[in-house]
């Protein structure tokens, strides 16, 4: 038997309904990524990417035929967003890590955005989610509008992941928010007990970062181009 579709397959049954096993394990992957982006850990990145190749396979389920047969394109699309953004991610805490001296080896230095970055991060995810929730839309997403709010806010907190902004916790609050109502409407159990963890856990990993913020942390840094340092 092909342990590959053996995966995609594997099913629980909790009061008679069936859950996924991949959409269970990529959601741990998930955590157990945000877990080491609160301690600022590299490996954090290729552990996200790993869970986020068995969520994309979850969310297009018209596709790969899950119990919800649901097709959404944000929640889909924003899983290759997370690849993609999280290569640069992992490049970038590495190159950090690698220049550090001490015996920690942090990806990052955590440090507050400065005002005009913070104005580009609010009208960015007023534009976005106005933007994609007509593609979505299009796309016959199921949720358009709270799939764009979502997949906007993941794209800003995973590049403020990225660059060290401890606004991005904050913004995933904010995509949880509006995520747990979405997920249990569509059925997606697993997915939506996790952005509940999650509501939780972002306020204590951002607690986490400001309080390990050194005294000189910049505020007023721009935003810079994603490929240069």
């Amino acid at each position: 038997m092909n342990p590959i579709l053996t995966l995609l397959d594997a099913k629980l049954h909790i009061a008679g309904s069936e859950i996924l096993w991949r959409e269970v394990i990529g959601n741990g992957f998930g955590l157990a990524s945000a877990i080491g982006g609160m301690r600022r850990r590299v490996w954090a990145w290729p552990v996200g990417i790993a869970g986020n190749a068995l969520l994309f396979t979850v969310f297009v389920g018209g596709v790969f035929h899950t119990p919800q047969q649901l097709n959404m394109a944000g929640q889909a699309g924003r899983q290759l967003m997370f690849v993609a953004v999280s290569v640069y991610g992992w490049w970038s805490w590495y190159r950090h890590s690698a220049r550090e001296t001490g015996l920690e080896h942090r990806g990052v230095d955590p440090r507050w955005a400065g005002p005009r970055e913070r104005v580009v991060l609010v009208v960015a995810m007023i534009a976005g989610t106005a933007v994609f929730a007509q593609l979505f839309a299009w796309l016959g997403s199921y949720g358009p509008w709270a799939e764009a709010w979502i997949f906007t806010g993941s794209v800003l907190a995973t590049y403020g992941m990225a660059r060290g902004l401890a606004e991005f916790w904050l913004i995933w609050i904010a995509v949880d928010l509006v995520g747990i109502p979405l997920l249990v409407r569509a059925e997606y159990y697993p997915s939506a007990a996790l952005y509940l963890v999650y509501a939780g856990f972002v306020a204590w990993g951002f607690l986490v970062w400001t309080r390990g913020m050194r005294p000189d942390a910049q505020t007023t840094r721009p935003l810079e181009p994603a490929a240069v340092e």
